[in-house]
């Protein structure tokens, strides 16, 4: 598995500029913030913004304190509605009162405990309390609604009228007032200015049920969408609930003690019971059991562990008590940089929410404008009456709202990112996620990617029949000598072997570039390549056929000889990952052509390209020449990815349109260069993170177009038909709702994978 400290998304720069769309009950239950990471600016300082909602008021607070001098960075998470601000001491202040006279209001968190918000009362209470205050205000909107149709003419039903919608109005939209007002301060035109223009002029046109109404509506609206969003923005933080909050810690009198996992030091050993779910990242040090890495590498069979082994935050005991080493802290854990990279991901924009925005940053004014002369021309122009116009473009008003076109693509990006990280698909941004569907072709590296990475004993055969020796007692001599080299090959041939008798030896003596030897029983034996059997002049002309066809197939052949003879042959390779022949398959069938590209020399890489199914093989290629075959294939094809997993592949990854990065077994380099991690390093989740890219641009495309569709409607409907303002909101926070829902359907697992 993947060093921690390598998960790292790519930073973005400045966001662009755009029209928000969240109210005041976007932020009405604050996200738990990420334990343990603490990775800040120095001196920078924490604060909390539970009304910062989406990416949209993430600009809105970062054009706000634009003008401030002397702030060094900011640092936002939405998912825990946190910033954190490195700025001078004299400057703090004045960020501030930025941030407040923009609508929002910071909470300092500096000293909180790091899980202070998910060990709390939690924001149940506050949903459940928000809930309750806007029902009544609803209850409040139905009873003006219900006086103004039933009761008689009259001064009493008139301020009964305007005291109930009053009513309803202060229970609902204070907050939306207050945002919307500092919003038309400022100049913007966000859905906060546009509610409380057009409900203040309903009420002023004398529509005080429906102003009520509408200001109701638009409050419950915004807090089921708010909820909506925060399964798809609390998707990865429901993975901190994995790693337990304490460790059993080894005493130094060897007791066992249960403390604070963030307490725990480096290299203090840890104890995990069957069933319990591992507290920090570790290597086993005593005992033997299956964990279940399904949280963090997306893996759905347990892999066995023992002595020696990696272990990860968030993963399940199943089997047996293991000891470990620790290796990370609670902040450096697998598990938590996971999480900070998809974070960090989510605050990037995807290439379709750039667009989005610009878009909607020109709509809403243009809308407004329209707005504006109808109240003012169409008394004119078409023989309306001052009020019918100013009705008419109150409700076009609330039809200006963006809402529903800009959430469109956030959560649906968040949805599919979720749904990746919970695949063991990293995916360090929106831009790479949106990018991935215009790959056609993809080179893979061999060694460690396509195939294990570390040889493995795949034929073995006794020569001439080895004198009529018996095959137990010449592979018995072979395991002997393998198992005293610390050489990859005879380690791989001792693994093979494992099942025969090793006998004692003596006189072990390696031979540098040869092989090794020894004795048994008295009597030399070599262990050894071609070229010393050669020297030794023990080669036959079946021999040599017989060496010629193995290494043609790519494998590295070892003999066991005597004085004498030659005894056996033992054929090593490096061999296919089970997974990617049905990788390379599954890139085929999407139209995606596969590439291999190789140090290797050319006769093993045509036998593994053989193997996996790939036509186009290059071999004998060095990492400047591996990037420069990424150029070509992009320039064949126009857009290429590129997966590996070592130092070389790094020039590669960074070529690439896309990198792949095996997290597995993958060193930090490549892993940085790339743009996405696979973290159970099977090959098949290239394929999927094609197909979930495919999905995602196909989701975006049908929000933008139910968003501005249904607006289209109404738009015609509230000009020339007679739309009302309680149904315009009914239109617009509808469209907002079934957007989410749509992109919501992206944290289901993605078919195929």
């Amino acid at each position: 598995m993947t060093n921690p400290n390598t998960l790292k998304a790519h930073a973005h720069g400045g966001e662009a500029a755009a029209p928000s769309c969240c109210g005041g009950g976007c932020g009405a239950a604050p996200a738990a913030p990420a334990a343990g990471i603490t990775d800040l600016p120095n001196g920078a300082r924490r604060f909390r913004i539970p009304t910062m909602d989406c990416a949209v008021e993430e600009s809105e607070i970062r054009r706000a304190l634009e003008p401030v001098a002397g702030i060094r960075s900011l640092r936002f998470r939405l998912g825990e509605r946190t910033l954190a601000i490195s700025a001078d001491e004299a400057a703090l202040p004045d960020a501030l009162a930025a941030i407040r006279k923009a609508g929002f209001k910071p909470e300092a968190l500096d000293d909180a405990p790091p899980r202070a918000a998910a060990t709390g009362a939690g924001p149940g209470g506050l949903v459940n309390g928000e809930f309750m205050r806007l029902l009544a205000a609803l209850l409040l909107a139905i009873a003006a609604e219900s006086v103004a149709f039933f009761a008689p003419e009259g001064t009493a039903s008139t301020v009964a009228e305007m005291a109930l919608a009053l009513g309803a109005i202060a229970l609902a939209g204070l907050d939306t007032y207050r945002k919307g007002f500092a919003a038309l301060l400022r100049g913007r035109l966000n859905i906060n200015a546009l509610m409380a223009v057009a409900v203040t002029g309903a009420f002023l046109i004398g529509q005080w049920p429906e102003a009520a109404m509408v200001m109701a509506l638009y409050a419950i609206a915004e807090l089921i969408e708010a909820r909506a969003v925060d399964r798809a923005r609390n998707a990865i933080q429901g993975l901190l609930a994995l790693a337990p909050e304490t460790a059993e810690l080894r005493q130094p009198d060897g007791s066992w003690q249960a403390v604070r996992a963030d307490a725990v030091a480096l290299d203090a050993i840890v104890r995990i019971r069957p069933g319990e779910r591992v507290p920090l990242d570790g290597v086993v040090t005593a005992g033997a059991s299956a964990i279940d890495q399904s949280p963090v590498t997306g893996e759905s069979i347990p892999v066995d562990k023992t002595v020696g082994d990696a272990v990860f935050a968030g993963t399940i005991n199943q089997a047996a008590a293991l000891e470990f080493r620790v290796t990370a802290a609670a902040a450096d854990t697998t598990l938590a940089r996971i999480i900070h990279a998809v974070e960090e991901a989510q605050s990037t924009r995807a290439p379709t929410q750039r667009f989005v925005d610009r878009f909607a940053a020109v709509y809403t004014p243009a809308v407004f404008v329209l707005a504006l002369a109808v109240a003012l021309l169409t008394p004119w122009l078409m023989g309306w009456s001052w009020l019918q116009a100013a009705y008419k473009a109150l409700v076009l008003l609330v039809i200006a709202c963006p809402c529903a076109l800009v959430i469109s693509t956030p959560v649906t990006v968040v949805s599919a990112l979720a749904s990746a990280a919970r695949r063991g698909i990293l995916i360090k941004g929106g831009t790479y996620l949106e990018e991935a569907r215009r790959l056609r072709a993809v080179a893979f590296d061999k060694t460690g990617t396509l195939t294990e990475g570390r040889p493995r004993l795949v034929a073995s055969a006794l020569v001439n029949a080895a004198g009529g020796a018996d095959e137990r007692a010449v592979f018995a001599i072979a395991a002997s000598l393998a198992a005293r080299s610390d050489h990859p090959v005879s380690k791989a041939i001792a693994e093979g072997l494992a099942a025969q008798d090793a006998a004692p030896v003596e006189g072990f003596r390696a031979l540098p570039g040869r092989g090794v030897q020894a004795e048994l029983a008295g009597r030399g034996y070599v262990l050894a390549n071609h070229r010393l059997i050669e020297e030794k002049g023990l080669c036959s002309p079946a021999l040599e056929a017989a060496l010629k066809a193995h290494e043609e197939a790519g494998r590295t052949v070892t003999l066991l000889a005597s004085d004498e003879a030659v005894l056996a042959l033992f054929a090593v390779a490096d061999t296919i990952r089970p997974a990617s022949r049905a990788a390379l398959a599954e890139l085929r069938a999407l139209g995606v052509a596969p590439v291999m590209l190789t140090g290797d020399n050319a006769a093993t890489a045509r036998a593994i390209g053989a193997q996996a199914g790939i036509d186009d093989v290059r071999g004998n290629l060095l990492p400047e020449e591996k990037r420069d075959a990424v150029k070509a294939l992009q320039q064949r094809y126009g857009r290429a990815g590129m997966a590996g997993d070592g130092i070389n592949d790094a020039p590669a990854l960074a070529q690439a349109d896309i990198g792949f990065a095996m997290g597995g077994a993958g060193t930090d380099v490549a892993m940085e260069a790339a743009d996405v991690v696979v973290m159970n390093d099977d090959l098949r989740r290239v394929a999927e993170t094609i197909r979930l890219s495919r999905r995602a641009h196909a989701v975006l495309w049908q929000n933008i177009t139910l968003a501005l569709g249904i607006k289209g409607v109404f738009f015609v409907l509230a000009v020339f038909g007679n739309a009302t303002m309680w149904m315009a909101v009914f239109a617009d926070m509808g469209a907002s709702l079934l957007v989410v829902a749509n992109g919501l359907r992206l944290m289901r697992a993605p078919r195929g994978g």
